[in-house]
């Protein structure tokens, strides 16, 4: 698209914005039908758009465009310097070719410019022309000309090219007072670090006179870098974190009042490397209160920050900071705790996992009505999964082995509980992945040493998990939507699984105990002490074919009772399974008397089950016709 083409277009956008605003004001005027509407437009008015009838609202027509307004130029009428305000053509989309001319060849020529001054400064530097006060004087001096010289581009327009000429400015005016202080020794820290402030503080001055966002970037970077150049690499803990949190209520403020949401993320950016680089070259254990309290202060302003700044409105794509830094900061306090406090008190750790978990419950508080926006939603949710996150952290902070897993299911009940209470389907996806976590720790990580049968911890944890997935059942049977049932389904299923396999543990051991009673005392092995042991692993095999026919006809039982179609399917898997091992496995394996056993137990069972379906006590045959019917 061509530039004057482009500029055309800007300019009918303009009169087009023109005309629908003066016709709001005359709308409420009640000047629409009135006497200076038809009037004719003199030669020595200004440009105004002339119309014999009311123009149509902007809502109910669209706006009228440039070319269908007589636009009458006066002789005496003073022309504008400029024909465009820059700005505006910037906001429409330029092509490659104007891009690459209003923009990169900026950014090009600038950094050509600085490269060509400091070439020339270094030889004049060398050559001992200037001399040290000299050179920092002739730096002060071209930083602030610099900016003074790019006011008078921004008041024609070309806020682009004057805020890049500030930023010019304002590094040459750090760099000089670092050179004063760091390189020539010509003032003390103290004053370097005021006249820093100075031009901190004057940037955001800047900023906030403009409303330029930019500037408040550029102030908010050189306020971060301040004590980087003016480090002398002592330990002043005290005076930096004092001055960083000045800095962080400083952009906490302007975020209220501005809808700068970016500059959240800067400044927790630079409060964080702040804090890791003098953590790491500095902390130690004497220093714990004291670093303690100023992670948690700014731990607290950027906990509050994103809930007050989108109180505020919202930015556009900058809203999507707020959750970020709120995330961020959750995870990198608590890890900033966990690396002071884990070698002197783990239960302090976890307390403090619980008392952050409690804060972010109340923080969750917010945004939780239905006329909530989308930026309050998503940081009510991110505010409770960062609590149930940090409840599940705790758990295996503060206690050890198979508690951790008891700790994770009684986590997820309790959350279902509340779920069920208020109603949050949030809260039971976090029900379930405590859940989740109990389950494949128990399976996977726990090793249980039991010397007793059945009342073990090992029963113990799996009795609270079969707990906890029947009231996962129980709650999923209670709602009628698919999700519910499906729930409801999958925690029967794994209620099962588990009490198989806890109980098959136990049958496990019971056998295990006695092969280790004939374990031969002197390490020999005879032919006596293997046909024992042949025998227990003979009854063991058929107590796991005992164990799935018995638990199969309990489970056909409270299907058959409770008139459970997806009960008795799983006692029919149940039962097939016991089948397939006992005409596989155990005919070949079993010694003569268990085999006969494991048949005639098997066939009365299964005769007995046929029994029930072919007297049609359930009236299945009932249901299938009526359903065809």
């Amino acid at each position: 698209m061509d530039t004057s083409h482009s500029d055309l277009e800007a300019i009918r956008q303009l009169l087009a914005d023109l005309t629908r605003r003066v016709y709001r004001i005359e709308r409420k005027l009640g000047l629409e039908d009135g006497p200076a509407s038809h009037e004719p437009v003199k030669a020595s008015e200004s440009v105004v758009p002339a119309a014999s009838a009311p123009l149509p609202p902007p809502s109910v027509a669209p706006a009228p465009t440039a070319s269908r307004l007589p636009i009458v130029e006066s002789k005496h009428a003073p022309r504008p310097p400029y024909p465009l305000v820059p700005d505006a053509v910037a906001h429409i989309e330029p092509d490659l070719e104007s891009r690459i001319g209003s923009h990169w060849l900026n950014r090009i020529g600038i950094a050509a410019l600085l490269i060509g001054v400091s070439y020339f400064l270094k030889y004049a530097f060398e050559n001992n022309w200037i001399s040290p006060a000299g050179r920092v004087s002739i730096g002060l001096l071209a930083g602030v000309a610099v900016v003074v010289w790019s006011e008078r581009f921004r008041s024609r327009g070309y806020r682009t090219f004057s805020y890049s000429l500030k930023a010019v400015g304002i590094g040459t005016l750090y760099l000089s007072l670092w050179a004063a202080f760091q390189v020539y020794s010509l003032i003390p820290s103290e004053v370097a670090f005021v006249a820093m402030l100075g031009v901190t503080s004057a940037t955001g001055v800047m900023a906030v006179t403009q409303n330029a966002e930019v500037l408040s970037a550029f102030a908010l970077s050189g306020g971060f870098v301040t004590p980087l150049l003016l480090s002398t690499g002592q330990n002043r803990e005290l005076a930096l974190f004092s001055y960083v949190a000045l800095l962080d209520l400083a952009v906490l403020a302007l975020v209220v009042l501005k809808p700068w949401r970016r500059l959240l993320f800067l400044s927790y950016a630079g409060t964080l490397l702040l804090y890791v680089g003098w953590y790491s070259s500095f902390y130690s254990r004497s220093q714990i209160s004291l670093t303690t309290a100023f992670a948690t202060l700014f731990f607290a302003i950027f906990a509050v920050a994103p809930v007050l700044a989108r109180s505020a409105g919202e930015s556009g794509t900058s809203s999507s900071v707020l959750p970020l830094v709120a995330f961020v900061n959750a995870g990198a306090y608590f890890f900033e705790i966990y690396a002071m406090f884990s070698d002197v008190d783990k239960t302090e750790t976890a307390w403090f996992a619980l008392a952050l978990a409690a804060i972010y419950i109340l923080l969750s508080r917010q945004g939780r009505s239905g006329r909530a926006s989308e930026t309050a939603r998503s940081l009510h949710f991110l505010h409770l999964a960062l609590a149930i996150g940090f409840i599940t952290i705790a758990i295996p902070i503060s206690l050890d082995g198979h508690w951790i897993t008891i700790g994770w299911f009684v986590e997820a009940g309790v959350l279902l509980w509340v779920a069920e209470r208020i109603h949050s389907d949030s809260l039971n996806a976090f029900a379930v992945g405590a859940l989740v976590l109990g389950v494949f720790r128990l399976l996977l990580i726990d090793n249980f040493y039991s010397n007793t049968l059945i009342f073990n911890a090992r029963m113990a944890t799996y009795a609270v998990a079969i707990a906890v997935l029947g009231i996962v059942a129980w709650y999923g049977q209670v709602r009628t939507d698919e999700m519910g049932q499906n729930a409801a389904a999958a925690a029967l299923i794994a209620l099962n699984l588990l009490a198989l396999i806890a109980l098959g543990h136990e049958i496990a051991d019971y056998y295990a105990w006695q092969m280790a009673e004939l374990h031969p005392t002197l390490g020999r092995w005879t032919a006596a002490s293997w046909a024992e042991v042949r025998r227990v692993e003979i009854a063991r095999d058929f107590t796991y074919s005992a164990l799935g026919m018995g638990y199969g006809a309990g489970l056909m039982i409270v299907g058959l009772w409770r008139r459970s179609a997806f009960v008795r399917w799983q006692a029919l898997v149940l039962i097939a399974a016991t089948i397939v091992k006992v005409f596989t496995y155990d005919v070949s394996e079993l010694d003569r008397a268990y085999r006969i056993l494991s048949f005639i137990v098997l066939g009365v069972l299964l005769l007995g089950i046929s029994f029930v379906y072919q007297r049609n006590w359930l009236q299945l045959s009932a249901k299938k016709s009526s359903a065809r019917a």
